[in-house]
C-alpha cells in the first residue's frame, strides 16, 4: 500500500538560566582553506508544533495528504515519559518534513556547530584562511566537544552579538545566543535550518566551508556518536549534554545528517528533564528513529 504523506519544501535557509556544568574533551589540529562562496519558552512533550513552525506545503503529490506532524505526535506519545522533547526532520530530496514541539531549549554543545559556522562566515567575508589556532580550536570543539575551544571561538566571532548576526544570515529565527554559550536558546526547526546551511548548496557558507564543517562532524569521537546516528547510516552529527545546576536534571540534544532508504535526512532532537545522561540519550535515539519512520524513507 502506498504511503500518503504531506510534502513540504525545505525549511528556509534550515530564555536565560543559572550557571551550568558543561562536559568537554581536548584539542586537535589540521589545515584548511576557507574558499569563497559559489556564485551560484519551553514546550511540554504533549504540545505539537504549530502550523506556523514549518513552511506551507508546495508541490504536493497526487496522493491524499496526511498530517505528518500529527503522525509524529502519535508516534512519540508513549516515548517521552516525564521529559520534554522536540524534534524536526527533513528529507532533503523530497522536501517531506515533520516536527513535534516548537519551544526553545538550551542548546548545550550543539551550539558549537553554530559557532564554527559563524567563524567560517566571518573568514569568508574577510577573504582569509582560518588561522592555525582557529583550526585547532575548531577541530577540538567539534570532534571532541572541547569547551575551552568553544569559549575562545565565541570570543573570536564577537561574542553572542556575533553569533546572532551570523544566525540572521543563516535564516535561524528562533535562536538567541547567550554569553554562557551552552544556554543559547534554540528550536528543533532552527537546528534543521542550520543543518541545511551546513549541508546544502543554497547557503551563505561556501562549498569549502561546508565541506570542512561536515568533515569535522563526520569525525566526532567514537563515544560521542550516539543520538541521531541511531536513525540511519553515515551520520554527520554533533551532540550536546549538560546537567542543570538548578534542577540536577539533564539536557540532551543531537543534530545531524543521516542516510535512510536511499534518502538524505536532516534530524534535530532537543530534550530536557532527564534524571541521567544515559536516559536522555536513549530517549533522543528513540525519538530520532520515530521521526525518520514517520517520514517513511525505509
Amino acid at each position: 500500500m502506498s504511503r500518503h504523506r504531506t510534502r513540504r519544501p525545505a525549511l528556509p535557509g534550515l530564555v536565560t538560566a543559572a550557571v551550568v556544568v558543561l562536559l568537554a574533551g581536548s584539542a586537535a589540529g589540521g589545515a584548511y582553506l576557507v574558499g569563497h562562496p559559489p556564485d551560484d519558552a519551553p514546550s511540554a512533550v504533549a504540545a505539537v508544533s504549530s502550523a506556523s513552525s514549518l513552511p506551507a506545503a508546495a508541490g504536493r503529490s497526487e496522493e491524499p495528504d496526511v498530517d505528518l506532524d500529527a503522525e509524529l505526535a502519535g508516534a512519540l506519545a508513549a516515548l517521552a515519559g516525564g521529559a520534554d522533547v522536540s524534534v524536526a526532520v527533513l528529507d532533503t530530496e523530497s522536501g517531506v518534513g515533520a516536527a513535534y514541539g516548537d519551544g526553545a531549549y538550551d542548546a548545550a554543545s550543539i551550539v558549537k556547530v553554530d559557532i564554527l559556522a559563524a567563524l567560517l562566515l566571518q573568514a569568508q567575508d574577510e577573504d582569509r584562511e582560518l588561522s592555525g589556532a582557529e583550526q585547532a580550536y575548531a577541530e577540538a570543539m567539534i570532534q571532541r566537544s572541547d569547551n575551552t575551544s568553544a569559549t575562545e571561538l565565541l570570543k573570536a566571532i564577537g561574542g553572542e552579538e556575533g553569533l546572532d548576526a551570523a544566525n540572521e544570515r543563516l535564516g535561524l529565527t528562533g535562536t538567541k545566543a547567550a554569553h554562557a554559550w551552552g544556554l543559547t536558546q534554540t528550536t528543533a526547526a532552527d537546528q534543521v535550518r542550520l543543518l541545511e546551511a551546513v549541508s546544502g548548496a543554497d547557503s551563505e557558507l561556501s562549498a569549502a566551508s561546508r565541506a570542512y564543517l561536515t568533515g569535522l562532524m563526520g569525525q566526532v569521537e567514537a563515544d560521542q556518536r550516539w543520538g541521531v546516528s541511531a536513525a540511519g547510516t553515515g551520520a554527520v552529527l554533533k551532540n550536546g549534554w549538560m546537567p542543570r545546576t538548578t534542577t540536577g536534571l539533564w539536557d540532551v540534544n543531537s543534530i545531524g545528517r543521516v542516510e535512510s532508504g536511499g534518502h538524505t535526512l536532516l534530524v534535530a532532537v532537543l530534550s530536557r528533564g532527564h534524571v541521567t545522561k544515559e536516559t536522555g540519550i536513549s530517549l533522543v535515539e528513540s525519538v530520532a528513529k520515530a521521526a525518520v519512520g514517520v517520514i517513511g524513507t525505509g
